[in-house]
């Protein structure tokens, strides 16, 4: 019998120091995502990149995000309906972060469509059909050309300007805005300049709360 417990107190114990691991692991990623913030202020927004809602808004939701990421295509409703819903107050402002295989070629396609104005029309249509191009060990991101080709596209002048320095620039510099704010996953969100320490819908809401309340009161 004691034998027994001992074995079954050393597990617990294996178990807790983990636990205790993972914990003292998450919050110095935390503090370092939290410190990169702080440090590069400048990127997290640039002027090339794309907003959705009042331009003046008080509260700003920066999304690093990656067209192939299924938890980014999950979270852009529950995002879009904070921003309808907030009365001009808060915005969405768009990064990029291709993480997965071919995001970076649906990234140009869209800006490609965004220099037409159809850059939303594109973004959703990209969105809902994400499982037929998207398969991470197989992607196809050229499909997304006919799945946009109804929008209202000069499509000669869209695949030109997928391919041409000005939106292959702007990629960089998501990119290597991503790398100094230490992104490394999708969606990455940042309100206001804090990074959302825990994932999640309700802290996400939880987080633009916080920052409507500081923003009524300056």
């Amino acid at each position: 019998m004691n034998r027994q417990w001992i074995v079954l107190g050393t597990a617990a114990a294996v178990v807790l120091a983990f636990v205790a691991g993972v914990a003292v692991f998450t919050n110095r990623a935390n503090q370092e995502v939290k410190q990169a913030a702080q440090t590069n202020i400048e990127a997290l927004v640039r002027p090339h990149s794309p907003v959705f809602g009042n331009p003046a808004a008080k509260v700003t939701i920066v999304e690093f995000f990656d067209p192939s990421c299924e938890t980014c295509r999950a979270f852009y409703p529950i995002v879009k309906s904070m921003v309808n819903a907030s009365f001009g107050q808060v915005r969405l402002v768009v990064r990029y972060a291709p993480l997965h295989p071919g995001s970076d070629t649906a990234v140009k396609i869209l800006e490609a469509a965004r220099l037409q104005g159809k850059y939303w029309e594109a973004f959703e249509r990209t969105l809902a059909a994400q499982p037929q191009w998207a398969s991470h060990d197989r992607p196809q991101p050229d499909m997304i050309w006919s799945l946009i080709s109804d929008v209202g596209l000069d499509m000669t002048k869209a695949r030109a300007d997928a391919d041409g320095p000005t939106i292959d620039q702007l990629l960089r510099q998501d990119i290597a805005d991503m790398q100094a704010l230490k992104v490394d996953k999708t969606p990455g969100f940042f309100v206001n300049g804090s990074p959302l320490r825990e994932f999640g819908e309700a802290q996400l809401k939880a987080l633009v709360e916080q920052e409507l309340k500081k923003s009524a009161t300056r």
